[in-house]
């Protein structure tokens, strides 16, 4: 019994080591009840299935062809990855951004069009005014680019001019008259306040700068005899009694100076103090009181001759 003994302790000894535990004790200590070793052959059992079933993947077509290729490193794509989620967040939020400003925008439209249309009474009116402001200033559709000041002055000038002809054609003997002139004058100077002059020997309108020193005196005491009757004339208006008429004279004719001096003696006999200040001899014959001022070397002196 002692020998069958040992020989079966060093039977289960090798039975052990070929276990590939160090002793006997060790494999007993190793050992799983029948639960155990049922859920551990379940185990392997399950891992030999998966094992089966991995190999039979493995040795499909399309997986043996991409077996041989080098492992990819998905670290470039994942950074390629994160940088296009910022690029799309960054345009979700500007995109987000813009809505907000169309929709401010669309709000301050709106607004807008309120006003623009509650301003549209006022702006319609505004250029009204605007544009009667600039027929008045002698701009805009005023043609004729006069002015309302202008426009009352021509008035009054074409008073002055029908008056001044009536002087005119006496003193020039029938041949000059004044015309008024409205329209515009050259490179867009404004007018209304021109006088031409119609020469009745040839039927021509023309300037007044075409007449001679002479006529020229004409026009211009006609002018101021005719401002004379205008100012009488109007309604409370003041009388000029008195003229006084600088130099001129010695521009005329005998036949002008004759008419000239007719129509002075026709202001004298109405009442009016006409003065006369000129050199003309002739003009000692003509009028009866004078002053004579006489020069020297110590001064002048002023004689008086009473007609």
């Amino acid at each position: 019994a002692q020998e069958a003994a040992e020989a079966l302790s060093a039977k289960a000894a090798r039975a052990a080591s070929d276990a590939g535990f160090d002793s006997a004790d060790e494999a007993v200590a190793a050992t799983r009840d029948e639960r155990r070793v049922t859920a551990i052959e379940t185990t392997l059992a399950q891992a030999r299935d998966q094992q089966v079933r991995a190999e039979s993947v493995l040795a499909e077509a399309e997986v043996a062809a991409v077996a041989g290729i080098d492992t990819v490193d998905p670290s470039v794509a994942e950074a390629d990855a994160a940088s296009a989620n910022a690029v799309v967040n960054s345009a979700i939020a500007v995109a987000s951004e813009a809505d907000r400003r169309l929709a401010d925008l669309e709000r301050l439209v709106g607004q807008l069009a309120k006003e623009v249309a509650a301003l549209a009474p006022m702006q319609e009116r505004h250029a009204e005014l605007a544009g009667l402001a600039d027929v008045i200033a002698g701009r805009g559709q005023n043609a004729r680019k006069m002015s309302l000041r202008s426009y009352v002055l021509a008035a009054r000038l074409e008073e002055v001019a029908i008056a001044a002809s009536t002087r005119l054609r006496r003193m020039s003997g029938g041949r000059y008259e004044f015309v008024h002139a409205d329209g515009a004058g050259p490179r867009g100077k404004r007018g209304g306040l021109g006088l031409d002059i119609r020469d009745d020997y040839t039927g021509v309108v023309r300037s007044a700068k075409t007449l001679s020193g002479g006529e020229s005196f004409l026009a211009s005491l006609s002018l101021a005899l005719g401002l004379a009757d205008v100012v009488a004339a109007e309604s409370g208006g003041l009388v000029l009694d008195t003229m006084f008429i600088d130099e001129g004279f010695g521009t005329l004719d005998s036949d002008a100076l004759e008419s000239v001096m007719g129509v002075l003696d026709e202001l004298r006999a109405g009442g009016r103090v006409v003065g006369i200040v000129s050199h003309v001899d002739e003009m000692r014959q003509r009028i009866p009181s004078r002053l004579h001022v006489i020069r020297g070397r110590t001064g002048s002196s002023v004689e008086v001759v009473a007609g």
